[in-house]
């Protein structure tokens, strides 16, 4: 018999103190990738978040019809190395990075959660956003910086060249209009003082950060591939790479939550209406240097530092 067919459940015609113990039956039954088909006469959406709550990240969830009559659900059991998180879904398409900003999203600081992870989390429909993720997949690659197949010193450089001299470059200009707007309508907007001392804290911990980067660590991932590429051995008397990496994303983490702060003083960065010039362009400019800071950990988060792990594990493997 079809598995589709084998594994059906018409939820209308079971006693409902025994509905939800038969599903997880069934599901606890399932080998990987096999499937399980719920039919009822309203959403099933109860039986998602109650599997997910005790069996985790362990299943797909897709509409087969919504109504007005009848919702039938297919389940898929998945295995463990499926359960995508959300750092490796920007890193095999970035254009899925809009989905992510659109429901706030943490892609860079909090990439290692998985999609329903952050939609319970954060209340969000996980199978409206993954319809969503899944119509980006329908389009043309258009563009697409391929980071993931870029030789990781080769991305150090680009990191530093690119995302590094854009903070130095417009880290000055950020705190200049921070200060000025903050001096100039902080007594009718008390939060812009607020977002001044954020902005400080930002520039002064992103311009340490970036230093050690490209004095110590970039330095060593050049080591590293180096070694790999000449079949030599790497000298590791210094810092474990790991924990020297979890340091560096627990400063990534720090910023992205100041900016998370901002974002709720500003409330989205929404302007009064007695916003002068130099208040729009204030706004206009951290929006922008969110947005290239995203990408900048991003890179480093989700595609440097773990594979500047792996290698040099390879070297002593």
């Amino acid at each position: 018999m079809d598995t589709l067919q084998e594994n059906f459940i018409d939820v209308t015609l079971i006693d409902p103190n025994l509905k939800h113990s038969n599903i997880f039956e069934v599901f606890d039954g399932l080998n990987c990738c096999e499937s399980l088909t719920v039919r009822n006469n309203r959403d099933p959406k109860p039986i998602y978040y109650q599997l997910l709550e005790e069996k985790g990240d362990t299943f797909t969830w897709q509409y087969l019809k919504k109504g007005p009559e009848w919702w039938n659900v297919l389940i898929t059991k998945i295995h463990q190395s499926e359960q995508e998180t959300i750092g490796e879904i920007a890193v095999k398409d970035l254009r899925k990075v809009a989905i992510f900003k659109k429901y706030g999203i943490d892609f860079c600081c909090g990439g290692k959660k998985t999609i329903r992870e952050v939609c319970v989390e954060k209340n969000i429909d996980a199978t409206k956003l993954e319809t969503e993720l899944q119509q980006i997949d329908a389009e043309p690659k258009v563009g697409n910086m391929a980071y993931n197949n870029w030789n990781i010193d080769f991305l150090t450089d680009y990191i530093v060249n690119n995302h590094h001299s854009y903070v130095r470059k417009h880290s000055p200009e950020l705190l200049g209009y921070a200060i000025k707007v903050a001096q100039v309508h902080g007594k009718h907007h008390p939060e812009l003082l607020l977002i001044k001392d954020l902005v400080v804290e930002i520039t002064e911990a992103l311009a340490e950060h970036m230093t050690e980067e490209e004095t110590l660590l970039f330095t060593y991932v050049k080591e590293i591939v180096f070694a790999k590429s000449n079949k030599k051995p790497i000298d590791q008397t210094g810092e474990n790479l790991e924990n020297w990496v979890a340091d560096l994303e627990t400063e990534h983490d720090f910023v992205g939550r100041c900016f998370e702060q901002i974002n709720v003083l500003s409330k989205g960065y929404a302007l009064p209406e007695d916003a002068c010039a130099t208040y729009k362009l204030f706004f206009k400019a951290l929006q922008i240097f969110e947005d290239d800071l995203h990408i900048h950990i991003h890179l480093e988060n989700n595609i440097l530092f773990p594979k500047a792990i792996a290698m040099e594990k390879s070297l002593t493997a």
